[in-house]
């Protein structure tokens, strides 16, 4: 009897010890049975991928134009080493082109506590054709900033001199460079007549307005900004468009604002002051975001189809005894093994076509830009997805058993 009993006792506990846990409970058994499915019906989830990817090239597409054109538009204006623009307080809109400062107001500013630096900036739109050089009777036109030669806002050639005052030599920049301008040509401004010799090249491709910069002194700017080819009038030599700033952190400048009539924006304000920068900004973004919510749709629609189709399986596993928040795990582990995998193959393929573009067009890779449109494709991808295999949590798994018959 004993023995008998020790020996029931011992298989009693060595049962449990010996029962296997069910697979559905395994947590790798997700990933296994998702794997599965891919690998199952591999053809509609190539179509879906091949569609994921599509758009992930484009995204690639429209972010290096997006660069591209905001390169063109303002990288003359981003690579000015200031912080701030002062301009006339009447000028809410398109101010380059609108305001005008006078001698006194940067010269106030320049005696303001926390203004490092204070200088009159000019810029102009104006069109010119080679006079004397390689590419003789070209057109040619030209952003021309105006500074003074001693001041931090005058480049510094990496071929050529620099400004001088009353020279009447411009800088001018590789845009220009790469229309054939060379060192030494000689420009004449249209209708006004005014001799423009260029003195030295800087090796930047910098544009304002989608235009290649030239940068002259204060007085061959005026001359080119008011038409006028002779003296300048005395009021004339005494304004600016703008005065640029370098200010310190923190600093109030209200009071001198109100003194001089002129309101200070950063510099990253004054960007859409560039023409058409924010016209041409607003129109990617919403391309973009048009983009974006198809992708959502677009990947919302599949897995709700896929959902459906796989109704009887998923009443299967829960008839089994899956949870439900193992079936839902196991629909998401598709969803981002689809999203990744797709998005990280069209990336590839749109960066690829996009560096053929770079030189041909306002074009432009920029890495955050890339990482950004092709997170927000899985992510947003994601949540479309999640919105459409919420069906789950409603299938009845009595639907495996025949309650349906």
């Amino acid at each position: 009897m004993q023995t008998l009993a020790s020996s029931s006792l011992s298989k009693e506990t060595a049962w449990p010890a010996c029962r296997a846990p069910h697979p559905l409970h395994r947590s790798e058994s997700s990933v296994f049975l998702a794997l599965r499915d891919l690998r199952f019906a591999r053809g509609r989830f190539a179509l879906m991928g091949a569609v994921v990817a599509l758009i992930a090239v484009l995204g690639v597409l429209l972010s290096g134009l997006a660069s591209g054109l905001a390169d063109a538009g303002i990288s003359g204006l981003r690579a000015l080493p200031v912080t701030h623009m002062a301009f006339d307080e009447k000028a809410t809109s398109e101010q380059f082109s609108r305001s005008t400062v006078e001698q006194e107001d940067w010269q106030a500013w320049s005696k303001t506590p926390g203004v490092e630096r204070a200088e009159p900036f000019g810029t102009t739109l104006t069109n010119a054709r080679v006079n004397q050089g390689a590419k003789k009777g070209e057109q040619v036109n030209l952003a021309v900033f105006g500074m003074a030669p001693d001041s931090s806002l005058a480049p510094s050639p990496n071929k050529g001199e620099g400004l001088e005052v009353g020279s009447a030599g411009i800088v001018i920049t590789q845009e220009i460079a790469d229309l054939g301008v060379e060192v030494g040509d000689v420009l004449i401004v249209d209708k006004s007549e005014v001799r423009l010799k260029v003195v030295g090249l800087v090796d930047e491709a910098v544009s304002y307005g989608h235009i290649g910069v030239a940068y002259a002194d204060l007085d061959t700017w005026r001359r080119l900004h008011y038409g006028l080819p002779g003296d300048l009038p005395e009021a004339a030599r005494q304004q600016a468009t703008a005065v640029a700033l370098t200010l310190e952190p923190g600093a109030d400048v209200s009071t001198v604002e109100k003194a001089t009539g002129t309101r200070a924006d950063t510099k990253e304000t004054t960007f859409g002051a560039s023409p058409g920068y924010t016209a041409e900004s607003s129109t990617m973004a919403l391309i973009k975001g048009f983009l974006y919510a198809i992708s959502a749709l677009v990947v919302g629609a599949f897995f709700t189809v896929w959902t459906v189709q796989r109704k009887a399986e998923i009443a299967l596993l829960k008839a089994l005894g899956a949870p439900t928040g193992y079936v839902l795990r196991d629909a998401l582990t598709q969803v981002v093994a689809v999203l990744v995998g797709a998005t990280a193959v069209g990336t590839a393929v749109g960066m690829a076509l996009g560096s053929m573009m770079i030189g041909k067009a306002p074009f432009a890779l920029s890495a955050p830009a890339i990482a950004t449109s092709s997170g927000l494709l899985i992510v947003l991808g994601t949540l479309g997805a999640v919105v459409a295999i919420r069906r789950i949590t409603a299938v009845d798994p009595l639907t495996a058993l025949g309650a349906t018959r």
